[in-house]
């Protein structure tokens, strides 16, 4: 038996004349994550639909669930297709339908029938009308109810006849890969990963960039980042992820320069760095979960003072988020017990007692001169030496 599920997305139905592109591309994601799923999948699109037909076994549990990671989607419906065989034949079908989906048969619904097959001889109207007739005269426990149904039975009669009445909202956003692509600092805090999984929603391909500091972080800090880039792939697709050894520049900053201003030097250099990854990677931004005013390196000042190094653009979803949205969304998409694991990061282990909260550019650009006899050779090392990690 064949079982088909309705693929329903949202704003791009708004693209106008390349709508055809993102639809595609949301075709090419839904293909990619059923080949996940045990069992036998074909994606199709026809008039502005996007259908996956399941043929023989599967876990339908495990197919939602692959289905729920896909940017773009934002309901899941199993559908009924039907054979035109007259409209009487529809009214014993949407019969045995509701039996079958419903046994219950206790509750409001509305009909919505669409009639894309304009040769169909009934009007939509006019099918709402005698197949609501019809489930009233076989379930006398059914009300009709047109502002707020518990159930919405939706009838769609194209090549065959289509009928639903479940919907399993999905994620929503965009296709990944419809937006360009852009490379994420990520660490192994909670902001990160979820600034990644925000910003790949709007449809962008993101690579990634990790600055390790061993020994002063384990390798089971590493392990944790590489977990948590696992955890945002399910979502994303294949993340290249960038290992930066940054304990020598780490260790130059804190030998060289005033201790009050470690960390916005130190994360005025990880941007450097990876702007030069975006650059070499075709990334056209880099991506923080930075949040105004979360911690010292986080005030407007900070931003402005850590933007001034770069020339790509740097986006942050998170800017306005508080930390209990940011808790929810990494519980919502299973990153938080991996983020909340007490492994640090060096972002973490180089903190001064009192950062400076309002760093002036002319002022820290003045002390990084300090850092002029090493630093050089110490960035293009890091960059050069860099582990690279296909996460997919």
């Amino acid at each position: 038996m064949v079982k088909t599920y309705l693929i329903k997305y949202g704003e791009i139905f708004l693209k106008g004349k390349n709508r055809f592109i993102f639809e595609d591309a949301l075709v090419r994601r839904v293909t990619e994550a059923v080949e996940k799923v045990d069992g036998n999948f074909k994606v199709h699109k026809y008039l502005s639909r996007i259908y996956v037909e399941c043929k023989g076994d599967y876990d339908e549990t495990e197919l939602i669930d692959a289905l729920k990671k896909v940017f773009g989607i934002t309901a899941i419906c199993p559908v009924r297709v039907l054979e035109d065989n007259g409209f009487d034949d529809l009214k014993e079908q949407i019969v045995k339908y509701v039996k079958e989906i419903h046994p219950e048969a206790d509750f409001t619904f509305k009909m919505l029938c669409k009639r894309a097959r304009k040769n169909y001889p009934l009007n939509s109207q006019e099918m709402n009308c005698s197949l609501g007739e019809v489930l009233l005269e076989n379930y006398p426990n059914l009300k009709v109810d047109v502002h707020k149904p518990d159930v919405l039975i939706t009838v769609e009669v194209r090549e065959k006849i289509y009928v639903y009445s479940k919907s399993i909202p999905g994620p929503g956003g965009m296709p990944v890969g419809t937006a360009g692509k852009a490379m994420v600092l990520l660490s192994g805090g909670l902001d990160s990963p979820v600034a990644a999984y925000m910003i790949s929603k709007r449809g962008v391909q993101i690579d990634a960039v990790y600055f390790h500091a061993p020994p002063y972080t384990s390798e089971r800090a590493k392990e944790k980042v590489i977990d948590l880039a696992k955890i945002v792939s399910a979502y994303t697709g294949s993340i290249k992820l960038h290992v930066i050894n940054f304990t020598e520049i780490q260790m130059a900053i804190y030998q060289k320069c005033p201790p009050d201003e470690l960390t916005i030097i130190m994360r005025r250099y990880m941007m450097r760095i990876a702007e030069k990854l975006a650059s070499e990677s075709g990334c056209m931004g880099l991506v923080t979960g930075e949040s105004i005013g979360q911690v010292a390196s986080q005030t407007m000042q900070s931003l402005m003072c850590t933007n001034e190094v770069c020339t790509l653009p740097v986006y942050r979803p998170l800017i306005a988020f508080d930390k209990q949205d940011i808790v929810d969304i990494a519980e919502k998409i299973k990153t938080y017990d991996t983020s909340v694991l007490p492994y640090e990061d060096c972002c973490t282990i180089f903190v001064a007692e009192h950062p400076v909260t309002k760093p002036v550019p002319s002022v820290i650009e003045k002390h990084e001169h300090n850092l002029d006899d090493c630093i050089e050779e110490m960035f293009k090392k890091a960059v050069e030496e860099r582990e690279i990690i296909d996460i997919r």
